[in-house]
């Protein structure tokens, strides 16, 4: 079971990737779809791996995303 999430603001997204790399439990990859600006945006690919770090937000220099743990 997940202890935490990722939310992604898709269009403030400009595919640099980071969130990608610096994530320690794998839980993105870059989609090959695009937003409004023709960017390629992360994706979720295993959400029950997430710890909820909140890594990919301290990365982001656009702010497009953040991780968060569950209330217990």
């Amino acid at each position: 079971m997940a202890k935490g999430f990722v939310s992604i603001t898709v269009e403030r997204c400009k595919g640099c990737g980071f969130c990608v790399e610096f994530c320690p439990t794998h839980v993105l990859c870059l989609s090959s779809a695009f937003n409004s600006k023709g960017y390629h945006p992360p994706n979720i690919v295993s959400a029950e791996k997430c710890s909820g770090c909140d890594l990919c937000g301290m990365y982001c220099p656009d702010f497009a995303i953040f991780g968060a743990r569950y209330a217990r």
